[in-house]
């Protein structure tokens, strides 16, 4: 379904009923991402799943990280939900969690799979910022042909060659569905190199907030323990043998703690 705002229209899909569970895919994903787990989960809740600007269905051009949480809060208002669970995975988690330091009483609690909150270091941001605004170039001259394989090759992927070459194809079949456009759009306006740093506002954060990690991936696990050390109501799980990706690595692991965390709060 489609929710229009402003001169951007969202895509949105609504599973199952019951407490909301809203999920946020990452970059170069989609509302595709969740497939396999909403037939779970809407069993127990009831499961959003939304297309992020750049991505999929969704037509929402310049979006900055915090024009988006906004568009977001007006979805959720547009479809009476209550204060809602909020997963998100890397680019989607980053955006679940500008969501929710800027809008608190929106959220129940958080689950956080391989993100981070920005770059608390005004040096780190601009070279950041840079880097994605090279690539976002790159993908506009070169086009997906040339992006797609570039990305599935990075270091932070590279647990993935070991999957199913079935999984893999869903995978670049995924990424392939993207415009060069909207990707390039989304690294200029949501890249982790031009959104505000939340390291500070983690500390006031008391919502319940559930950290998963890779084992394999050992700069976010990194990030992440640092997460868990300021925010005062976390608990991280880490997953050996996954690396970035868990639900696409160890989707039956990954769906068995996302239903415990949830569950363990009722």
């Amino acid at each position: 379904m489609f929710f229009s705002i402003g001169d951007a229209t969202y895509w949105y899909e609504v599973h199952g009923e019951g407490k909301p569970l809203v999920l946020l895919h990452g970059f170069t994903g989609s509302s595709e991402t969740w497939q396999s787990f909403v037939s779970i989960w809407k069993q127990h809740w009831q499961v959003i799943t939304v297309d992020l600007p750049g991505h999929g269905k969704t037509t929402a051009n310049h979006k900055s990280m915090e024009a988006c949480c906004s568009d977001l809060v007006s979805l959720l208002k547009y479809l009476n939900l209550e204060p809602v669970h909020l997963l998100g995975y890397s680019m989607g988690g980053r955006t679940a969690i500008a969501f929710a330091m800027n809008y608190p009483e929106a959220v129940k609690s958080l689950i956080l799979e391989s993100t981070s909150p920005g770059l608390a270091d005004p040096i780190e941001r601009k070279q950041r910022k840079q880097a994605d605004n090279k690539l976002a170039t790159n993908l506009e001259q070169r086009g997906m042909d040339w992006f797609v394989p570039y990305w599935e090759n990075i270091p932070l992927f590279i647990t993935q060659q070991q999957l199913p070459v079935s999984v893999q194809d869903r995978i670049r079949k995924e990424r392939m569905s993207h415009s060069a456009s909207g990707l390039a759009d989304s690294l200029r306006f949501m890249g982790t190199g031009v959104q505000a740093s939340y390291w500070d506002k983690l500390t006031q954060f008391d919502k319940p907030v559930f950290l998963l990690m890779g084992g394999l991936d050992q700069k976010y696990c990194e990030i992440m323990g640092k997460m868990e050390r300021i925010l005062p109501h976390a608990q991280q799980t880490i997953v050996s043998e996954a690396g970035h990706a868990i639900h696409v690595e160890k989707p039956n692991i990954f769906g068995k703690i996302v239903t415990g965390c949830l569950k363990g709060l009722y």
